[in-house]
């Protein structure tokens, strides 16, 4: 990547491999802590109850997870051609997609049947990744993430083969961002919140002011579009709450899902911001790559 305004020519920021593993714990935690026991899906075996308190707002490490992509990939578009960038993120997600969504097909085939079902049909719509388009649940619930992933990088292709990424990248998020309140304040349209990732835009629009930032990039404009991302985020972050109250019956507090999602936004921002970790550049590089297929 080439440096700008001053910026190191590197390859990896070391404190995001971290930021993504914090990430990942957070939704673990979520799941072991708080969802298995509260959804009543099955799988209270393997809960952990006394963490609930904690747990439950692990929820928030997807969306942080979400901005962090922002980052990224704002990072690795720079310089490539729709084609190059569109080669670069399905090599780098799709083998990995499918090895992990295979050992699951395996092992809930083999060992899962007291609790869950699995079919080959399954298996094979999943290898489309938006499984349920094809009248298929997900191998693994987790999947839903992965679809909202490959529509923003879908759009980002798109964005680099007009000429509008990154060069208006003001205007996409502005744009961006008042779809989204029109749809979650109007029809509340489920294609449009799908195709525009309207539950989760400001996060991916912080991660990629964010990188503005890194780049080099100081003015008023930024400033001004960074508060109305962090502040679409929080928003989403506490209308979340509306549809995990009625599958969990959770007691959230919207004070302190707003608290936390803008205190880890700030976190990622300062992560940027560290050039370096004094930890093996190996052992950083296999935390965030495993972040991934955990």
């Amino acid at each position: 990547m080439p440096t700008v305004d001053g910026q190191p020519d590197t390859a990896r920021v070391p404190a995001l491999d971290l930021m993504r593993m914090a990430a990942v714990g957070a939704v673990i935690l979520y799941h072991y802590g708080f969802w298995g026991p509260a959804s009543n899906d099955g799988v209270t075996q393997v809960a952990l109850p006394w963490l609930t308190p904690i747990a439950q707002y692990g929820f928030l490490g997807v969306p942080v997870f979400f901005a962090i992509s922002g980052f990224v990939i704002a990072y690795s578009a720079e310089g490539r051609t729709p084609v190059g960038f569109a080669i670069a993120r399905f090599s780098r997600i799709y083998p990995t997609f499918v090895i992990c969504m295979t050992l699951t097909f395996l092992a809930t085939l083999v060992l899962g049947r007291a609790h869950f079902q699995v079919t080959s049909g399954q298996w094979l719509a999943n290898l489309f990744i938006a499984a349920p388009m094809f009248g298929q649940p997900y191998v693994d619930a987790a999947y839903w993430s992965l679809v909202i992933e490959v529509v923003f990088y879908a759009w980002v292709v798109a964005l680099l083969a007009l000429g509008l990424f990154p060069r208006r990248i003001d205007v996409i998020i502005l744009a961006w961002l008042a779809i989204t309140f029109l749809n979650e304040l109007t029809i509340d349209a489920p294609l449009f919140e799908k195709l525009f990732m309207a539950d989760d835009s400001g996060f991916f629009a912080v991660g990629l002011l964010i990188y503005e930032h890194y780049r080099g990039r100081r003015d008023a404009k930024l400033y001004g579009l960074l508060a109305l991302a962090l502040g679409t985020a929080a928003f989403q972050a506490v209308h979340k709450l509306e549809r995990l109250d009625v599958h969990t019956g959770g007691s959230f507090d919207p004070r302190i899902v707003a608290a936390i999602c803008v205190v880890s936004l700030g976190i990622v921002f300062l992560a940027t911001r560290i050039k370096s970790i004094p930890l093996p550049t190996t052992l950083l590089a296999a935390v965030g790559g495993i972040t991934y297929p955990l």
